[in-house]
């Protein structure tokens, strides 16, 4: 998987090369930068504050991603930062279906 797909060129000096690792990786940034997006579109039509369920799957899809991608990589930090974040979301879906 980590065959060129696709050559971006940024400008004149700045290329990625594109591989279905990279694709992954920002495929997971997506879904988590989607968490943020959904709670900010949902507080503004409620008027106030507020994290949707949403956000939650949308934290765990994008935290998983992420963590199979460090995982790849070799990134001791990356890893620990997603795999501990995912243990949160998760309890905080165990804790709102608790209440329901």
């Amino acid at each position: 998987m980590t065959e060129v797909l696709w050559t971006l060129h940024l400008g004149e000096s700045i290329s990625v090369d594109l591989t279905a690792w990279i694709i992954i990786g920002f495929v997971g940034q997506v879904c988590f930068f989607m968490r943020f997006l959904v709670q900010w579109i949902v507080s503004e039509k409620r008027g106030e504050s507020t994290i949707p369920l949403a956000f939650w799957y949308f934290s765990i899809g994008g935290s998983m991603i992420l963590l199979t991608y460090s995982i790849h990589r070799q990134d001791p930090v990356f890893i620990l930062g997603q795999s501990v974040g995912s243990i949160i979301y998760f309890r905080n879906l165990i804790l709102i279906g608790r209440k329901k």
